[in-house]
C-alpha cells in the first residue's frame, strides 16, 4: 500500500445502550494515547437522516492535484530494477555523504526521462509539484543541478560502463526467452559544447539531424530483434566512423552475445552496409556460431542491382500480404537469390525490388533534373552575357557540382561543354538509364545459407525497430536526449546512461502491459492518473487519494500487479 494514512478515524460509543459516532484524532503523549480533538456525529439515525434528506455535503475549502500515475509505473520498475541498488553498489557513499544516494540521482532522472524530460536545473520544480513524496519520500531540495554535478563528478568512465552492463544483465535475467537475433546500428547527437571546451567525444561530425555546424557525440545500440530491448550499448567519438566503431567494440559485442550463449545455439547479427569491412567480417567468420545479416551498396554489384525486375518474384511476408488484400497486386515487394564472393568466402544474395521506393525515388530524380536543366540554362545565359563572375567554364563547372551536391544528385547525368565562347550542356542518357534501373533496389548480404528468402529480407527489414528506439531517444515527449547541455565527458556518459535506462524501460513497459499499446501513450495516460489532496474546515491535515482511474489507467495498474481502491493504491493479491 502506498499511502500515508490520516489520523482522523471514527470511534463509536454506546451509552445507555444506544451508539453515538464521533470523528476524533489521537496522538501519543509520554507513550500514552491522548485525544487531540473529536467531532460528535450522531446516531446511526441522524446520520442517515442527513444523507436520505440529500443535504449537501460540507466542500473543501482547498483542492491540489499531483501527476502520480506515471511516476508510480517508473517506482514499480525500479522496484523490480533495482537501479538505485546497482549504481551504489558500484558507486557507494563516501565517508561523510549526506542526502540521496549517486544511486538515487540516477533513478530521479531516468524516471523524468520517461515522463517528461527536463534539464537537471529544472528536476527539483518539477519534482517538488508531483507526487512523488505520496510514492517514496525524498527532499526534493536536495534535487539541483549543482548537486549532480557534485554526486556525477565521483562517477568514472569504468563506472558508468559497469553500472550498464549490470543494468543489461538484470533485465535479462528476467527475460523467459534468450535472444537469437541481434540488431545493431548507431546514431549520433548534437551538443551546444563551445569549441573551445576540452572534450573527447564531442567532436564535429556529420550529423545525422543536420546539425553538422555542432559538436556531437555517437552512440551504439545492441538490440534483440524479438523483444526491441537493449543488450548494449557504447559511447564512442562523434566523428567516428561507423565501420571503425564496429570493429573497436566487436569484442565486447561478442563478450554480451557469449553470455546469451548455450554451447549450441547459433546467433545471428543485423547491422547496416556502414559497417561493413573485411576485419569486421572476418572477425564474425571465426566465430562458428556467429552469422551476419548486412546490406551491400548497390554501386559494388551493378550486376545484381541492375537486373530486371522480370527474374524476381514475390515474397511471402506480412507486408506483401497486408497488400494483396488492399489489391495492390504491383507494389508487392520482389526479390532475386543468389550467391556471390565476398570479403573471402561466398555469400548468399538476396537483392529486393520495391516499386512503391521506385516511384517515389524516381519522382525525387526527376523533380532534381528539372532543377538542373533549369539551372544550366542560366548558366549558360550569363555565360552568353559576359555578365561578371559568370565568364570562367572553370568556374561555371564548379558552381554545377556545389549544386548538384547540395541536391544530393551525381553531377555525372549533364555533360558541360565550353567551346568558343559557348556554352552547352546534354544528358547522358546511359548514366541515366543505369541510375533509375536500380532504383528501388537493395542488396542483403549473409552467411546464413540455410535461411529461407522472406527469414533473410524479414530479419533485415526489423532494422527498422531500432531505428524507431532512436526516434524514441530524440523525441521531445520522451528520453529527449538532444541537445546535450552537458560540458564534461564525465557528465555526458552519465547523462547518456540515463537516457538509455529510460529507453529500456520504456519498452519494458511496453511489453508488461501488452495489447499493441505504445510507450508514448501509456506514460501520457499514466500521467493524467492524479493523486489529489482536499483541504477541509478545521481539519488540520489533508485528506489524500487517488483519482478513478479511466478504463486505460486500470489496465496498466493491473498489468504491473496493482489497483485503485477507496482511492488508494493496493498491491493485488498473488
Amino acid at each position: 500500500m502506498f499511502y500515508n494514512p490520516a489520523m482522523a478515524h471514527l470511534y463509536k460509543k454506546t451509552f445507555k445502550g444506544r451508539t453515538y459516532w464521533y470523528a476524533r484524532e489521537v496522538h501519543r503523549v509520554g507513550g500514552k494515547v491522548r485525544v487531540k480533538w473529536q467531532k460528535y456525529l450522531g446516531t446511526p439515525e441522524t446520520i442517515l437522516a442527513r444523507f436520505e434528506e440529500g443535504g449537501e455535503p460540507e466542500r473543501p475549502i482547498r483542492l491540489r492535484t499531483e501527476p502520480f500515475g506515471a511516476l508510480f509505473a517508473a517506482h514499480v520498475l525500479e522496484e523490480e530494477l533495482d537501479t538505485i541498488g546497482i549504481v551504489d553498489s558500484v558507486v557507494p557513499r563516501a565517508a561523510r555523504e549526506t542526502g540521496p544516494t549517486v544511486g538515487d540521482y540516477f533513478f530521479y532522472a531516468w524516471a523524468n526521462r520517461m515522463i517528461a524530460p527536463k534539464s537537471k536545473r529544472a528536476l527539483e520544480a518539477w519534482y517538488r509539484k508531483s507526487a512523488i513524496q505520496h510514492i517514496r519520500q525524498v527532499d526534493v531540495g536536495e534535487l539541483t543541478s549543482e548537486r549532480y554535478w557534485e554526486k556525477w563528478n565521483r562517477v568514472s568512465r569504468r563506472q558508468v560502463e559497469e553500472i550498464g552492463r549490470r543494468f543489461f544483465e538484470t533485465i535479462w535475467s528476467r527475460r523467459t526467452v534468450s535472444p537469437e537475433t541481434l540488431l545493431f546500428d548507431t546514431t549520433n547527437y548534437f551538443t551546444y559544447m563551445a569549441t573551445k571546451t576540452q572534450s573527447e567525444l564531442a567532436v564535429r561530425g556529420h550529423n545525422k539531424s543536420g546539425k553538422h555546424q555542432l559538436r556531437q557525440i555517437g552512440v551504439g545500440l545492441l538490440l534483440d530483434r524479438e523483444s526491441s530491448l537493449p543488450l548494449y550499448y557504447t559511447v564512442y567519438p562523434g566523428n567516428l566512423h561507423d565501420s571503425k566503431l564496429f570493429h573497436q567494440i566487436m569484442d565486447e559485442i561478442f563478450g554480451v552475445l557469449c553470455g546469451f550463449g548455450d554451447g549450441e545455439r547459433e546467433l545471428t547479427v543485423v547491422f547496416d552496409k556502414g559497417m561493413n569491412s573485411e576485419d569486421t567480417l572476418a572477425r564474425i567468420d571465426s566465430e562458428s556460431q556467429l552469422h551476419f545479416i548486412t546490406t551491400y551498396s548497390t554501386y559494388f554489384a551493378e550486376e545484381f542491382a541492375r537486373l530486371d525486375p522480370k527474374h524476381f518474384h514475390p515474397l511471402d511476408i506480412p507486408k506483401n500480404r497486408a497488400l494483396r488484400q488492399e489489391g495492390r497486386e504491383g507494389d508487392l515487394v520482389l526479390a532475386y537469390r543468389s550467391t556471390l564472393t565476398l570479403w573471402g568466402r561466398e555469400r548468399t544474395v538476396v537483392v529486393t525490388f520495391n516499386p512503391v521506393t521506385k516511384r517515389k525515388k524516381l519522382y525525387d530524380f526527376t523533380r532534381k533534373m528539372e532543377r538542373l536543366r533549369s539551372e544550366l540554362i542560366e548558366y549558360r545565359r550569363k555565360y552568353h552575357s559576359r555578365e561578371p563572375q559568370w565568364r570562367s567554364p572553370t568556374k561555371i563547372t564548379a558552381r554545377y557540382h556545389k549544386l548538384c551536391e547540395d541536391l544530393y544528385i551525381s553531377p555525372k547525368y549533364y555533360h558541360l561543354t565550353f567551346t568558343n565562347g559557348t556554352m552547352s550542356f546534354r544528358k547522358d542518357l546511359a548514366e541515366i538509364s543505369a541510375h533509375q534501373a536500380m532504383m528501388g533496389k537493395n542488396i542483403i548480404v549473409t552467411d546464413n545459407h540455410t535461411w529461407s528468402t522472406e527469414a533473410i529480407v524479414t530479419a533485415s527489414l526489423d532494422r527498422s525497430r531500432i531505428e524507431n528506439q532512436f526516434r524514441t531517444s530524440k523525441a521531445s515527449c520522451h528520453v529527449r536526449v538532444n541537445p546535450l547541455f552537458h560540458w564534461t565527458d564525465g557528465k555526458i556518459r552519465c547523462h547518456l546512461l540515463t537516457c538509455v535506462i529510460a529507453l529500456a524501460c520504456l519498452r519494458l513497459l511496453e511489453l508488461k502491459v501488452g495489447g499493441g499499446h505504445s510507450a508514448k501513450k501509456i506514460m501520457e495516460q499514466m500521467h493524467n492518473l492524479n493523486r489529489v489532496l482536499s483541504w477541509r474546515r478545521g481539519a488540520r491535515m489533508a485528506q489524500e487519494q487517488i483519482e478513478e482511474p479511466t478504463e486505460l489507467q486500470t489496465y496498466v495498474l493491473a498489468q504491473l500487479g496493482y489497483h485503485v481502491k477507496d482511492g488508494s493504491v493496493l498491491q493485488l493479491a498473488s
